[in-house]
């Protein structure tokens, strides 16, 4: 067969659902235009960044493309007059950045293909509609019976995957419709068994799959063929939207809010949660339920593109369960996705955010019951129940189900050892992406933490009692210091000061005496240090001051303080006998 024999060249492996993230970091003017300088970044990762420079007239013409979608979106307004002033670009430019905010965090619009390619020129700019007929226009080559009858533009969400209406040339009237995508990047299958198992689409029989007409593959992508239903999915039900209308129009602002009946929501999540169970037990993993993907027959339910997994396509609530690290496993990862598609069907829209702290009221608490075992905070926490759990709650465990197609899906045994090996591999990935963003989350909340106002003032008021701690206890070591230097200039001469009343022990008054001396022979002055009022430290300085202990100056010739017989004279009450001692000291 000649369908794709070559992929196509450059093709990148890029997730397509890791967000991206936009801040203006700087303007320029120039002589009639101003241009801003824009950050982006894909992911958690400052690595992963790069800059882009975009003129208004280019978020215009954003603007100009996304009103399909039916948003009112907060684009600040043209000028004509007055636009290069210092102060209005100022103005314009938080305009523009709370325009970027807004597009990067709409669940849908931030995956569209026109705001991809606006943030994202390098990985984005390649037409992948032109892409996508030429290899169907090769599958036609070797399959003539074959023919497309027009391209069904953007009526999915996903920019790497493209669908066509299709006839076959003998029954022109019946219509079927063709997918073609690409690899993404958790396709862990050999290309054989890749190819092995597309093939083996077709034979799968289940009262709730939408059955594969034709399926073939290469080891770059895959083609499948299907009938084409007039009612659409159950996203169309819940939307009152029509099929062939773009993803865009037909979801991002639906006219009317309305969930459905409450049998239907118990028959449709039975028949969901049957066919969620049937996939386990066969061990082909699937993480790719929303209701987009639930084609509706009647008033049966019938999920679609089980090829997405194969693949290795993300998927489409994978920016909501990669936050919670309990959510690892793709069984756990349907159960979140089932909780996702009974808010759509009960309340007629999506949940503003996950984890959802209050449910509004339901038809039945039933519902809600089931909607906090697989959304609230705690569920996602604490990780998710079983298929088999919700099956036996309240709210499905009445419901009767009546068919008579048996269910067939026979995987050989050497393929399901390779659908085992690529599961473990897709949750490998992302249970190392759940802990790069649980990383990045607390150092995020410690430095916005560290930087707060109230923060701040608790640091500077430990500062305070640091430093004044620190010079407390610096005050009390010099103090320290100091007493032991006095201790040991004066040990063994200094002893307690007397009053004037009492009798001086002779060898306090020697020790004086000497210090006299000592400080009138080296600078020719005399000065008294026996002041009644004079303390302990006043006494062992003087002593200090003298010659060190054991070194005994000789007497100046003629000096008369220098003789010894100046104690006496002095001190008359000084015995003479205690001479030698004095000198000794």
């Amino acid at each position: 067969m000649a369908f794709m024999e070559k992929p196509p060249a450059g093709k990148v492996l890029l997730d397509d659902t890791v967000p991206l993230t936009a801040a203006i970091e700087a303007s320029q003017s120039l002589q009639s235009h101003t241009e801003y300088i824009i950050r982006v970044q894909r992911g958690i990762s400052v690595e992963n960044s790069w800059q882009i420079v975009r003129r208004y007239s280019d978020f215009d013409l954003l603007n100009n493309s996304l009103q399909i979608a039916g948003l009112s979106l907060p684009l600040p307004p043209k000028k004509l007059i007055g636009n290069m002033d210092r102060e209005f670009i100022a103005e314009r430019q938080k305009g523009l950045q709370n325009y970027l905010n807004v597009i990067t965090t709409n669940h849908i619009l931030s995956n569209c293909e026109l705001v991809k390619k606006f943030l994202d020129p390098n990985n984005y700019s390649a037409n992948y509609t032109e892409i996508a007929l030429q290899q169907v226009s090769m599958f036609f080559r070797s399959e003539p019976k074959w023919e497309v009858v027009e391209p069904l533009k953007d009526i999915g969400w996903r920019i790497r995957k493209k669908y066509f209406l299709m006839k076959i040339k003998n029954q022109p009237k019946e219509r079927l419709v063709l997918s073609w995508a690409d690899l993404g990047p958790d396709k862990y299958l050999s290309d054989k068994d890749f190819q092995c198992l597309i093939k083996l689409l077709p034979s799968c029989l289940h009262p709730y799959i939408y059955r594969v007409t034709f399926a073939t593959a290469n080891e770059s992508s895959a083609l499948l063929i299907r009938m084409f239903n007039d009612k659409g999915t159950l996203k169309d039900l819940i939307y009152k939207a029509k099929p062939k209308d773009p993803f865009l129009k037909k979801y991002c602002n639906p006219k009317k809010i309305q969930g459905l009946e409450l049998q239907q929501i118990k028959t449709y999540g039975r028949q969901i949660l049957e066919v969620l169970k049937f996939l386990h037990d066969k061990g082909f993993p699937y993480g790719h339920l929303h209701a987009s993907n639930v084609m509706l027959d009647g008033d049966t339910c019938r999920l679609l593109d089980l090829e997405n997994s194969l693949l290795g396509l993300p998927s489409f609530y994978r920016s909501y369960f990669s936050q919670f690290r309990k959510i690892n496993t793709l069984e756990s990862v349907d159960v979140h996705c089932f909780g996702h598609l009974l808010y759509e069907m009960t309340y007629g829209r999506p949940p503003d955010s996950v984890p959802v702290d209050s449910f509004p009221p339901a038809p039945s608490m039933a519902v809600v019951a089931v909607l906090e075992s697989t959304l609230s905070c705690e569920a996602c926490k604490n990780g998710m129940p079983t298929v088999s759990r919700l099956l036996q709650m309240p709210l499905f465990s009445d419901v009767l189900l009546t068919t008579s197609e048996k269910p067939q899906f026979k995987i050989p045994t050497k393929l399901k050892e390779a659908l085992r090996i690529a599961k473990e591999c897709i949750e490998k990935r992302l249970i190392e992406e759940q802990k790069q963003i649980y990383q990045h989350r607390r150092l995020t909340r410690a430095q916005s933490h560290h930087g707060s106002e109230e923060e701040r003032k608790k640091r500077k008021i430990l500062a305070r009692k640091k430093s004044k701690r620190s010079a407390v206890e610096n005050s009390e070591e010099h103090s320290a210091k100091y007493s032991n230097s006095n201790n040991s200039a004066g040990s063994g001469a200094s002893s307690p000061l007397t009053s004037p009343s009492s009798p001086t022990p002779p060898s306090t008054a020697a020790a004086l005496g000497l210090s006299k001396r000592c400080k009138e022979g080296k600078d020719g002055r005399f000065t008294s240090s026996t002041s009644a009022s004079a303390s302990t430290s006043t006494t062992s300085s003087s002593l200090a001051s003298c010659e060190p202990r054991g070194a005994y100056t000789a007497p100046a010739p003629g000096c008369e303080r220098c003789e010894p017989r100046g104690l006496t004279q002095l001190h008359p009450e000084f015995p003479k006998g205690n001479l030698e001692e004095s000198r000794n000291l």
